[in-house]
């Protein structure tokens, strides 16, 4: 951690303010600008000592503690600016978190490009019969890939020609507008604290949430690294890769444990499911408190493509090659 006229930087960070990482097709996640850094959170919780008078393994120590027991008003002191681009559907996700500021492109003013997200033959998936929300993870048949992509296709022709002609004749842009779909492409400058952060990234950078909302929140957890990376790292061991357990999974862990002499086994085997059952637990809840046991497979790093940046340039041209001009 250093310090440039007198406020707290992090040289890693340095390296990519105004680098543009694309996200899917069309996308992108710009770290904008930021204030503070893991330093700027023990300056918080350490209100009697200035900048540098603690040692960095002090420093992880005091912010491991900090995450481990909720203590979480010092890292609103870190803030972290944003320019993204996402399809709307995935605008719309990232929006229900309401703990941030957003100023977004609108429609109402200026043309919207033709810009649409398309998904990857791999991401057609069926619907999953165990989750409503999401996909099997099963692909879709070939013939009913290619026969969506040129649905997708014709459906977006027929509305980029309704809305040209709209514009074209003078109908108001903010009418124009509302039949665009929400594979559209939108774009914001989004700023949040280090606290509210954390917790958008928490839920978007788990596996029940929408791919493509876990492909921006994986960029952004890559930038978040640069900026407090000991932070980042207090993140992944509490949050990722930890657990919370209720009152009914805590009683099954103290009996797990009290067995002296043998593993404790993660699929629930020493109780079995039946057993499980007489704890007040629900089948969904059996299910998850042994996903829990299991853990994560991996332990996510989150670095990002530095090969993959780009100039902001590349991506204006991209959009407006995307407009129509009038």
């Amino acid at each position: 951690m250093t310090e440039r006229a007198g406020r707290p930087i992090s040289d890693a960070a340095e390296q990519i303010l105004g680098r543009y990482f694309p996200v899917l097709d069309h996308g992108f996640v710009a770290l904008i600008d930021y204030m503070g850094n893991d330093a700027s959170i023990e300056q918080a919780a350490r209100v009697s000592y200035g900048l540098g008078t603690r040692h960095r393994s002090e420093t992880r120590a005091l912010l491991r503690y900090l995450r481990r027991h909720k203590h979480t008003t010092p890292s609103e002191m870190v803030e972290l600016k944003f320019h993204c681009c996402m399809p709307i559907f995935v605008a719309r996700q990232w929006v229900r978190h309401r703990t941030a500021s957003i100023n977004e492109y609108s429609g109402r003013y200026s043309i919207v490009p033709s810009l649409f997200y398309t998904p990857e033959k791999e991401q057609v998936q069926t619907q999953s019969r165990s989750n409503n929300q999401g996909r099997s993870g099963d692909a879709a048949a070939a013939t009913v890939y290619e026969e969506a992509i040129e649905k997708w296709l014709e459906t977006r022709a027929r509305v980029v020609s309704a809305y040209e002609w709209l514009t074209e004749n003078d109908v108001a842009r903010e009418l124009a507008r509302i039949d665009l779909p929400l594979s559209t492409y939108t774009q914001w400058y989004w700023k949040i604290d280090l606290h509210n952060l954390l917790h958008f990234l928490t839920l978007r950078v788990d596996e029940h949430a929408q791919w493509e909302m876990r492909e921006f929140a994986r960029v952004i957890a890559g930038m978040l690294k640069r900026v407090a990376p000991l932070s980042f790292e207090a993140w992944i061991d509490y949050d990722v890769c930890g657990r919370s357990f209720s009152r009914m999974e805590l009683n099954v862990l103290r009996k797990l444990l009290k067995v002296e002499g043998q593993a404790v086994s993660p699929s629930g085997a020493e109780l079995g499911q039946a057993a499980l059952a007489t704890y007040e637990l629900s089948a969904r809840e059996v299910q998850e408190l042994i996903g829990k046991l299991q853990g994560r497979a991996d332990v996510p790093a989150f670095d990002l493509d530095l090969a993959s940046a780009r100039d902001a340039s590349y991506f204006e041209s991209k959009f407006q090659a995307a407009v129509r001009q009038s």
